[in-house]
């Protein structure tokens, strides 16, 4: 297969799942209230002092943005598994893992970046500095594509489970915690005035890992769990 048609493959099912992303609203729509109503519910329940807003802001708005991914994992193959099409992707002659990064890139476009788009927003409403605000931008950049891959390999071994929501939070969750921990830290470091090229390094390298390896299991989980339609 020559590079021009294996970029009209990815382009074509990317293009696919983004449709089917507008015509289903729910499917961008639920995760993204449920995270702007999340952070939203800080300020009101411990009240509107910037201090104490500044010191919990990173936690809340990365612990939020996870969740949220999570809402919209268990969907990622889900309906290409109920109607048959999972086993004909699974049988196509194009690279399986092109096929996976076109979807993951979907869900990231669907579930990641609306949450990057109101990063300046949870960050007045959370009281964070400037320097916060951009130290939060760029984890986010570096750290929802890695949610995005990682919540792929759970949504893939989960395919054909029927209700299989809280088994893919259980098996991706703990995954994610390095994430966690490397992007609230580049925050909290970042108000103080400190350089966080090391967390944002550690967060690079956690992208290119999963980047690397991600397909190549998301692929295997799929053969292995949804071959059989």
């Amino acid at each position: 297969m020559d590079r021009e048609q294996s970029h009209g493959v990815f382009t074509g099912l990317l293009r696919r799942d983004l449709k089917l992303a507008v015509r289903a609203p729910s499917q961008w729509l639920n995760p993204l209230l449920f995270f702007v109503i999340a952070v939203s519910l800080f300020p009101l329940g411990i009240g509107p002092e910037p201090n104490t807003l500044r010191e919990i802001a990173p936690g809340v708005i990365w612990v939020a943005a996870l969740l949220a991914a999570m809402l919209a994992q268990d969907s990622l193959f889900r309906a290409d598994f109920e109607d048959g099409s999972l086993e004909q992707i699974l049988t196509s002659p194009h690279p399986m893992s092109m096929i996976v990064a076109a979807k993951v890139l979907a869900h990231w476009f669907i579930t990641g970046l609306p949450v990057i788009i109101l990063s300046p927003v949870l960050a007045v409403l959370m009281s964070l500095s400037f320097e916060g605000w951009w130290a939060l931008l760029l984890t986010l950049l570096l750290g929802t594509p890695i949610l995005s891959l990682l919540g792929a390999v759970g949504a893939a071994l989960v395919v054909s489970v029927k209700r299989g929501g809280v088994l893919l939070s259980l098996l991706v969750l703990p995954l994610c915690i390095p994430v966690l921990i490397f992007a609230t830290a580049a925050v909290k470091t970042a108000t103080v005035g400190l350089s966080i090229e090391g967390q944002l390094s550690l967060l690079a390298a956690l992208l290119a890992f999963t980047v690397t390896l991600s397909p190549i299991a998301i692929s295997g989980a799929l053969r292995a769990t949804g071959g059989g339609g």
